[in-house]
C-alpha cells in the first residue's frame, strides 16, 4: 500500500510482537468471520515468503487466490483467472506479474461493472527476513473472498469484477495494466472499490478516501458511518495534504487516472507498515471483521444506487 515504487524499508531492530488476537474469535451475521481470518493468516504465513512479485511465494499465494475465487463462486473471464503482464523498472530488470481476475454476473445491469480490488503482492524477503504483509495486503485480498461469497448468495444488480492485483508495490503495475486493457469495455466500468490495509488499527478507525474527487458517494457512506461498529472517517484525498493524500498511493490511483470513480478503504500507517512485524498476530481481529462488514455494506449500497 501507498508505495509508488518498490519499497525497501529495511529494519534490523524492531519492537517485540505483541499479539492482538481476540480472546473470543469475532463473529458476523453477514460474512464468514472464521474463514476471513483463516485466509489472512494463510496468505501472510512464512511459506508465502512475503509474496514478492515474480517469486515462488508469489506463485503460491496466487494459487491460493485462484482456489478461493473458485470456492467463493467467482467466474473466470474465458478459461483462466490468470492475466499475466510484464514491466521493467528504469529500463533494466524485467518483471513478470499476474493479476487474478473474475466476476459475478449482475441480475439487472449485466454490462455495467463495479470493480472490487485488492493487491495480493507484498515486498518479499530482505536480509533473510520475511515481510509477511498481513495488513498490507493479505487483509484486502482476504476481504475479496468474503465479499464474493456474499454476492454469490445475494446476486448484485451490477456485474462485479473481483481483481487481485499483482505489482502494486512496484508502482501499481497490475492495476495500470488492468485499466490499460480491461476484460470488459472501459466505459462500462462505473466505479472501483479498492481495499488496502484494512486489518490493523488500534483506534478502530477505517478511512473511506476519495469523496473529495467523487462527492456523489459521500451521502451513502455517511449513512453507513452512522450505523457502523467502527469509526468510518473521510479524508486523505486532497492535493494540499501532499504526502497524506492517498489518491495515487494504491491501486485506485490507476482508476482515478482513467477517470473512473473510486472509493478507497484503508487505515493510516502503523508501526508495522512495510516491516517484518506486519504479521497475523498483530492485526486487530474484531476491527478487521467489522471493517469488512462495513465495506460490504458500502458495496451493497453502491450496487443499489448506481445506474
Amino acid at each position: 500500500m501507498r508505495s509508488v515504487l518498490f519499497s525497501l524499508i529495511l529494519v534490523l531492530v524492531f519492537l517485540p510482537v505483541l499479539g492482538q488476537k481476540s480472546a473470543v474469535p469475532p463473529k458476523s451475521k453477514i460474512i464468514n468471520a472464521a474463514k476471513l481470518l483463516k485466509d489472512i493468516e494463510t496468505l501472510s504465513a512464512d511459506d508465502m515468503q512475503g509474496r514478492g512479485i515474480g517469486t515462488e511465494g508469489s506463485a503460491k499465494a496466487r494459487e491460493y487466490v485462484v482456489a478461493r475465487f473458485k470456492e467463493a463462486g467467482i467466474k473466470s473471464f474465458g478459461d483462466t483467472y490468470l492475466h499475466p503482464f510484464e514491466f521493467s523498472i528504469r529500463s533494466s530488470k524485467k518483471f513478470n506479474g499476474t493479476n487474478v481476475l473474475g466476476f459475478i454476473e449482475g441480475k439487472k445491469f449485466k454490462e455495467k461493472y463495479i470493480v472490487i480490488s485488492a493487491h495480493y503482492d507484498h515486498v518479499g524477503m530482505h536480509n533473510g527476513e520475511i515481510y509477511n504483509g498481513a495488513d498490507d495486503n493479505a487483509s484486502g485480498t482476504s476481504a475479496l473472498f468474503a465479499l464474493a461469497a456474499y454476492f454469490t448468495k445475494h446476486k448484485p444488480l451490477h456485474t462485479i469484477i473481483f481483481a487481485a492485483f499483482d505489482g502494486e508495490e512496484s508502482g501499481l503495475r497490475g492495476s495500470k495494466k488492468f485499466v490499460e486493457s480491461p476484460p470488459v469495455a472501459k466505459e462500462k466500468i462505473v466505479m472501483n472499490i479498492n481495499m488496502d490495509m484494512i486489518a490493523h488499527n488500534d483506534k478502530n478507525e477505517l478511512y473511506a478516501s476519495g469523496t473529495y474527487h467523487n462527492p456523489q458517494f459521500k451521502p451513502l457512506l455517511e449513512k453507513i458511518a452512522g450505523k457502523s461498529e467502527i469509526k468510518l472517517l473521510f479524508g486523505h484525498d486532497q492535493p494540499e495534504e501532499k504526502r497524506d493524500d492517498w489518491t495515487n498511493q494504491s491501486d485506485h490511483g490507476s482508476f482515478h487516472a482513467a477517470k473512473i470513480p473510486f472509493i478507497y478503504f484503508g487505515v493510516e500507517d502503523h508501526e508495522d507498515y512495510h516491516r517484518p512485524t506486519d504479521d497475523f498476530a498483530k492485526i486487530n481481529q474484531e476491527f478487521y471483521v467489522r471493517a469488512v462488514e462495513t465495506i460490504l455494506k458500502a458495496a451493497k449500497g453502491f450496487d443499489k444506487d448506481l445506474k
